[in-house]
């Protein structure tokens, strides 16, 4: 971990403007690391010279004004891509979730638009505990984490707070197993609480869907606790809930 002066010093050094844009420039491996460790979520388009002119630069400042809730910034900075793994212009989204970094190379894309990676930015956006929708619905299934612990909750409900942040602040204990995703009681979605035998009347509850054996399972109703759910997830982790079967989703 960085030191907390460091980070502050790295951050502070993050947050000198490009003359050519309201994005903030990352100016060093410290800097860049920093802003990646700050938030959930971060993208940094990585630009050799980042000028008007430059493929893609102005469809990225602007599709960084579309994605406002999310940190975007600039680097320039040779030996931040190189410890990062960046080879030519990219745009970068890092998350913590899962641990991982999605590069999307400019010079193996033939037409660049804001509206385009706007869209990329928040179909990757996968954070602690993901709101399942049509547009994360790619990145969830895109990811290398193949098990998705699933709340599915009304959303306005009196537990609704409660309940996503108690389990938001779970997921962090199983990252690159799990992925935290809330399923709202809507009928968006109600394919996806058919598949485990659920209305919107029986919520809230909890289930696991393991994309490798395209199993899933239902923890009894009770109480949601941390204690329960994390015993849920380390069963699956141990093996305990592949042996039941699908036939047999709920977990004992």
């Amino acid at each position: 971990m960085i030191p907390l002066l460091s980070l502050f010093l790295s951050l502070l050094a993050a947050s000198v403007i490009a003359k050519d844009s309201a994005l903030p420039t990352v100016n060093d491996v410290t800097a860049a690391e920093a802003f990646i460790e700050a938030s959930e979520v971060v993208v940094i388009g990585f630009f050799e010279t980042p000028s008007d002119e430059t493929f893609g630069y102005k469809e990225f400042v602007e599709a960084a004004k579309t994605v406002k809730h999310i940190p975007v910034a600039l680097c320039s900075d040779k030996e931040a891509w190189a410890k990062l793994s960046i080879v030519s212009d990219t745009i970068a989204i890092f998350r913590k979730a899962d641990n991982h970094q999605d590069n999307l190379q400019l010079s193996e894309t033939k037409k660049v638009e804001a509206d385009g990676l706007a869209r990329f930015i928040t179909m990757n956006e996968l954070r602690y505990i993901t709101e399942y929708n049509q547009v994360t619905a790619v990145g969830l299934f895109q990811s290398e984490v193949k098990a998705h612990l699933l709340l599915f909750i009304n959303k306005g409900s009196g537990d609704y707070e409660v309940l996503k942040d108690r389990l938001g602040a779970l997921a962090p204990e199983f990252v690159g197993k799990f992925l935290f995703v809330l399923v709202h009681g809507v009928k968006s979605n109600e394919k996806s609480l058919g598949y485990f035998g659920l209305t919107s009347r029986d919520l809230p509850r909890v289930g696991i869907y393991d994309r490798d054996s395209d199993m899933r399972w239902l923890m009894p109703e009770g109480e949601i606790s941390t204690e329960r759910v994390r015993e849920f997830c380390q069963s699956l982790i141990l093996g305990n809930l592949k042996v039941r079967g699908q036939n047999k989703p709920e977990f004992k």
